[in-house]
């Protein structure tokens, strides 16, 4: 009877494929706990949080800064009721939330008005407690707009009553949003509004966010391609902005 020897090589080269198999299955457990626990990336697809934040954005949010709620969770998975390991968001904050009216849809505002407060616009100033927010007209600028023409803005920079900075964009005086009455912010909910205020649909004309529906805080754009690129065009993936690793917290 005869006895097949085995092949070092052959051996070798399954050792290889096992190995490379494990590595690209932890690197997927690892991914996907990361984007559960921690950090979850988003991509922009409108103008309302400009000039802050442009189409074709990439950015980085941290789950882990205001604590968990259903919506943290892939698929909105209802483990628990509320938020655990909550933290209260600070006025100013680029916050990453479900959209109140679906509970499904990601949405991308600046919180202006904490539990309690109350906010109104007046000639398109925000009211905060009965107090105007410090601004600064910083100069008219054209701006080209996604898929559309050219325009021109007043920047405006504003200011937190906590020292939270930031540039706005007007495009009209008088706009739809620009005089609204006095809302005060039920308990357990948050006041948003798009940096490109007549740009923007949020708190004004939706309504509060509630706790719960908070994913995390916009920390850093990690990439930015303009209006020329295409995923499925290879010949377009150099349009990339100079926007990378562009902090989201720092005043401007």
């Amino acid at each position: 009877m005869s006895e097949h020897a085995a092949n070092p090589s052959t051996e070798k080269q399954d050792d290889g494929w096992m190995e490379t198999i494990k590595t690209v299955v932890w690197a997927l457990v690892i991914a996907g706990l990361l984007k559960t626990i921690l950090f979850q990336p988003f991509h922009i697809p409108s103008e309302s949080m400009r000039p802050q934040l442009l189409v074709g954005d990439y950015l980085i949010s941290s789950k882990f800064s205001y604590g968990y709620s259903r919506y943290s969770l892939p698929f909105g998975i209802n483990l628990f009721k509320g938020r655990i390991f909550a933290r209260q968001p600070k006025r100013g904050d680029i916050v990453v939330f479900k959209w109140p009216r679906d509970n499904k849809t990601d949405y991308i505002k600046r919180l202006i008005g904490l539990p309690g407060d109350t906010v109104q616009i007046v000639d398109g100033q925000i009211i905060l407690n009965g107090t105007p927010l410090k601004t600064e007209v910083l100069g008219v600028e054209t701006i080209h707009q996604h898929n559309s023409f050219d325009r021109q803005v007043t920047r405006i920079h504003e200011t937190m009553p906590g020292g939270k900075g930031y540039v706005t964009y007007n495009m009209v005086d008088n706009g739809h949003y620009d005089n609204t009455p006095a809302y005060t912010v039920p308990p357990g909910h948050y006041f948003m509004m798009g940096d490109n205020r007549d740009n923007s649909l949020d708190s004004r004309d939706w309504g509060f966010v509630p706790a719960q529906n908070l994913i995390g805080r916009g920390e850093i754009i990690l990439v930015s391609v303009n209006d020329k690129f295409h995923i499925g065009r290879p010949w377009t993936w150099y349009h990339f902005r100079p926007r990378a690793f562009v902090s989201l917290r720092k005043s401007r």
